[in-house]
């Protein structure tokens, strides 16, 4: 019987202590800094005019051929104007713009529209961060739950000493599905921006002119006296609402949650059964129930990739995002598997692990690091090949913003793993595997980052205090959710029919 240690227990609750800071400061610091649409149009208007007004700038170059709009000279004169106006504003309401940002403001329009995609991404930052770490781990929970299904069905041996902790490691479902419907149903409430589809501004062709420059604008799809054309219309995401839209999303949120925490429930439930009883009557309905589970799971680890994290970037699609997310997940499974397996060995338990599992371990983490990088370079080269335009709008921002990340992300994920567990001597070393382990769970992290980051606060994005301390957060919440559930019960089953498979095995 595992037993929690009161000093693993006291460093999960301070890690969980600074995941409440920090995700709380992140709540503080967007509200602090926060103006309405309004306010900023207004306020970028007024420094607009007080620029023209002190003649610091002309807006009509009286040499019209020397300053012709369209001339380099006159190209150069509207940069600087508006460089200068960007400057006044990062003054005037503490925010700061990329030089890119600057240099592609091409009217008093674009200026307003970067002002407020600035502050946003400002207050869309603690909720990005909640999204990433909750959403990691949550798949995580799943992946190890699949892991799990998947050993019953392919009748694994070797596995069977340790089927306890795949067990715990799927309890963190029931808690990270709860904030995710929490994320979901408030992105709904309009208190987010995670998913902007569910901007109703969006999905309807009219406005009502008289709410256009009001906090709420009303917006409709019939025409009728008092309205005109929205500009804000998407017909893109407009042509995805049978399937896009808020109550079948929450409903298909509910059914993948629902489904995943039941066959959790069931499989421990039923290894349970078998200890008590013996004989093969729970081991065949495991295997049954897993089966069933791993159809269940194809469809719904795909749709929910697609729901959580494609969504997010409306207008793109791949038909790999599916797999490429699963893969992401598996392998970062396996190495909390592999970490928490090697734990226990280190502390004393799981008396019949020897090097021969820590070399399956070993092959699992190359294996679907390698599958995940496959997955990552055909995707990728796929939509580069093709160049179409609602395709490459993906990577445009990621690898122009995020390239350092991804650059990181492959190193860890598929770099580090060919060079140091590649051997089958250094697969047999716990220390290495733990190692790799942790590289992979890290670069897998960054991996989420840069799925959902661009999509949320676009150029305006950060890797500080906030979404370090928000995963740091969770490490400590799921840690202590996985080892106390493993604390409730034996480490091995007692009756499983492949146990002595187990012990014995050698590769």
């Amino acid at each position: 019987m595992y037993t929690f240690k009161q000093n693993i227990k006291n460093i999960c609750f301070a890690l969980i202590a600074i995941g409440i800071v920090a995700i709380g400061y992140g709540f503080y610091s967007a509200s602090a800094s926060h103006y309405s649409d309004v306010e900023i149009k207004e306020k970028v208007k007024e420094l607009y005019y007080e620029m023209k007004s002190s003649k610091k700038v002309k807006d009509k170059p009286s040499d019209k051929k020397q300053y012709d709009s369209h001339s380099e000279k006159g190209h150069h004169i509207e940069t600087y104007k508006f460089s200068n106006l960007f400057h006044a504003i990062e003054k005037e309401l503490h925010c700061h713009f990329s030089q890119e940002e600057i240099a592609n403001a091409h009217s008093l329009d674009d200026v307003i529209y970067r002002t407020k995609h600035y502050f946003h991404a400002q207050k869309q930052r603690p909720w990005s961060s909640l999204v990433v770490s909750n959403l990691f781990f949550l798949m995580i929970s799943l992946g190890g739950l699949v892991w799990l299904a998947v050993q019953y069905i392919s009748q694994s041996g070797w596995s069977a000493s340790l089927l306890r902790i795949p067990q715990a490691v799927s309890s963190f479902l029931p808690f990270g599905g709860l904030i995710m419907l929490f994320i979901i149903v408030t992105g709904a409430l309009h208190w987010h921006h995670t998913y902007h589809w569910m901007d109703s501004a969006l999905t309807n062709e009219y406005v009502y002119e008289n709410t256009i420059d009001t906090e709420h604008p009303k917006y409709t799809n019939e025409q009728a006296n008092g309205v005109v054309e929205n500009k804000k219309y998407d017909y893109i995401i407009d042509g995805k609402t049978a399937y896009l839209n808020i109550p079948f999303f929450i409903i298909r949120a509910v059914i993948y949650l629902l489904g995943w925490c039941l066959a959790a429930f069931l499989l421990r439930k039923f290894s349970f059964k078998e200890d008590e009883e013996g004989g093969v009557k729970w081991h065949n309905k495991m295997f049954t129930l897993s089966a069933i589970f791993i159809v269940f799971a194809a469809i719904t680890t795909s749709t929910g990739a697609w729901d959580w994290i494609m969504s997010i970037d409306t207008h793109w699609f791949s038909t790999l995002f599916g797999w490429y997310s699963f893969a992401s997940f598996f392998v970062s499974a396996c190495a909390v598997i592999a970490i928490i397996t090697i734990h226990l060995k280190w502390r004393g338990y799981l008396e019949e692990i020897n090097a021969n599992h820590i070399h399956d371990f070993g092959r699992y983490l190359l294996a679907f690091s390698i599958f995940w990088t496959y997955l990552w370079f055909a995707q990728y080269m796929l939509i580069w090949y093709s160049n179409i335009p609602e395709e490459v709008t993906y990577y445009t921002i990621r690898f122009e913003s995020y390239h350092i990340l991804i650059i990181v992300a492959l190193i860890l994920n598929f770099v580090g793993p060919m060079l140091l567990i590649q051997d089958r001597a250094a697969k047999r070393l716990k220390g290495q595997v733990l190692f790799v382990a942790i590289l992979i769970l890290l670069g897998h992290f960054i991996d989420v980052f840069v799925m959902i980051m661009p999509g949320t606060v676009g150029t305006h994005w950060h890797l500080g205090f906030v979404e370090i301390g928000t995963f740091l957060g969770y490490i400590g919440f799921f840690t202590f959710i996985v080892l106390n559930t493993l604390s409730k019960a034996p480490l091995s089953q007692k009756n499983h029919p492949m146990l002595i498979e187990s012990e014995h095995h050698h590769i």
